[in-house]
């Protein structure tokens, strides 16, 4: 008999989760470290990572739903494992819990919030039974929770969920930002005050509650989202793929006519790779992953679906973005801290919404190596910067052929036809847009070939020196250098002087030298030459 799994595409309530049948990676013994050490706790993850689902669980846990952690089997005859929690001295106790989530909407105007704030406390004075005495947002606030610890005899519980959403689609609207501050504030300014009323609060979002302005009294809050405790708490962990989901990784091979081995490799190139902390535990991005289960195939499920147009938005407002600036490049502790609205600086946005990740962290100099997580954010990212490299749509038609000529450069190895696609490609760039420079050419090169998922890297570091292109091919290995107003055979000299194809001896494919003579006046390659 075929053994069914069901994938939660979309689907972010735990009990729908638990009781029809879908895969729950168990988060349970994390979440049980959270309550019972009893802080206000904030987490900061990029969206579509599970932070909804998270709020979801907690919910269960503190509404004392212990049959939904208990194994049991479904009405549609699925078994589901017992959650490590139900295994714990818990004692499941019903608590008064308040959720806001502010997640589920598509309009981000005043009228909108004003109306969602309003119906989340009315919906809770009705379950309390409260008439409410006043219009403001706070003491109504206030009054709810009051009156649920007076009535249940047990403190409250706060989630709130995305709290940041409309925030940032007020960026760059100064009087609608300044209008969701209000609001927010006018709200959660009172929880400070009312420790001895809460038993527990949980906030999520995509950005730092600190930049935002909106908890500032709220100095209590435990900032969970880098400690290396909860770095998996949303999200799926390697080991957890390995052994809680070894079996859909083995149905999923199935589909594809793969052995295990290659699936899983498949899956880590395509969605590993998030580190959330400095102890660097690998993450892969849950949407992804799941939707890949689900349907069988490995493609690009994330990045379309998890980029708002605020964010677009905000980058085009930054100073110009080249590929080559953001992958692999230091941050230090302190940047972090710079609020999410300052379009100085890219890297904290870009680390908060999940375009970046920790690659690696120095304690000495107390500085983080960010860097594009996986193959698939490396390409959606390429692509939509490719417009701002390049903002010609006539050039369309000419990225489609150099896409193709690429593909067929990965099938054949035919290095000429493939530069001769390049050539091509630059010179349908208006002479007005380019920037004559050599960076221009390298960055645009190295964007469109990573737009294309090709294994590149640029500046790539060896002992004398760095490569400006390192491409990986599945049976070649091309080490490409790029001279401005030089020769090709000054190029291929540089390679060999700076010995950039010493550490790929090992390797075992063939190396291929490259060098690339660009020129000012053609604006374009006039000659190269390559070393096999």
């Amino acid at each position: 008999m075929a053994v069914k799994r069901k994938y939660p595409v979309g689907i972010q309530s735990f009990e729908s989760i638990r009781m029809d049948g879908y895969v729950y990676v168990d988060k349970t013994s994390l979440i049980y470290k959270m309550i019972t050490e009893g802080c206000p706790y904030f987490l900061c993850r990029p969206r579509r990572f599970g932070k909804s689902l998270l709020c979801s669980t907690l919910e269960a846990v503190f509404l004392g739903r212990r049959e939904l952690f208990e194994a049991f089997t479904t009405e549609n005859g699925i078994e589901q494992p017992q959650l490590f929690i139900a295994t714990t001295d818990w004692k499941w106790d019903t608590y008064p819990v308040i959720r806001f989530d502010f997640s589920m909407t598509g309009m981000y105007t005043i009228p909108v919030l004003e109306q969602l704030i309003d119906s989340t406390l009315s919906r809770y004075e009705q379950q309390y039974d409260i008439t409410p005495l006043f219009k403001g947002y706070s003491l109504r606030f206030e009054n709810i929770i009051k009156e649920a610890h007076h009535q249940t005899g047990r403190r409250a519980v706060v989630i709130v969920d995305e709290y940041d959403t409309f925030m940032l689609h007020s960026i760059g609207d100064k009087e609608l930002e300044e209008g969701v501050r209000q609001r927010f504030s006018s709200v959660f300014s009172v929880l400070k005050p009312l420790d001895d009323h809460l038993r527990f609060v949980f906030i999520t979002g995509i950005s730092k509650f600190s930049q935002m302005g909106i908890f500032s009294g709220l100095n209590q809050l435990k900032n969970i989202s880098m400690l290396k405790d909860y770095d998996t708490l949303c999200g799926i962990s390697e080991e957890e793929l390995t052994t809680q989901m070894h079996l859909d990784i083995e149905l999923l091979a199935k589909k594809r006519g793969e052995t295990y081995h290659e699936t899983l490799t498949q899956l880590k190139n395509a969605y590993d790779g998030y580190h959330f902390s400095r102890g660097m535990t690998d993450v892969y991005n849950p949407f992804s992953l799941v939707n890949a289960l689900d349907s069988g195939e490995i493609n690009d499920y994330w990045f379309d679906s998890a980029t708002p147009s605020a964010l677009i938005d905000m980058l085009s407002k930054m100073p110009p973005i080249e590929l080559t600036d953001i992958d692999g490049v230091p941050c230090p502790n302190t940047a972090f801290d710079v609020p999410f609205d300052s379009y100085e600086e890219p890297l904290p946005v870009l680390y908060q919404s999940g375009y970046l990740t920790i690659k690696d962290y120095d304690r000495e100099v107390k500085e983080y190596t960010l860097g594009f997580p996986n193959a698939e954010v490396r390409r959606g990212f390429a692509n939509s910067l490719y417009q701002y490299v390049n903002p010609v749509r006539g050039t369309d038609e000419d990225k489609s052929a150099l896409y193709q000529a690429y593909y067929d450069f990965v099938d054949t190895d035919n290095l000429s036809a493939f530069i001769d696609a390049i050539k091509a490609f630059f010179a349908s760039v208006p002479y007005h847009l380019a920037d004559n420079s050599e960076r221009h050419y390298h960055a645009l090169l190295y964007t469109l070939l990573t737009a294309f998922g090709a294994d590149i890297s640029a500046e790539e570091p060896s002992a004398k020196g760095r490569a400006d292109l390192v491409l990986r091919m599945p049976t070649h290995i091309y080490i490409i250098e790029i001279k401005y107003d030089a020769t090709a055979a000054e190029a291929l000299a540089q390679i060999d002087q700076r010995g950039y194809a010493d550490k790929y001896l090992t390797d075992g494919r063939p190396i291929t030298k490259v060098g690339i003579a660009f020129s000012s006046q053609e604006r374009n390659i006039t000659e190269w030459r390559c070393d096999r």
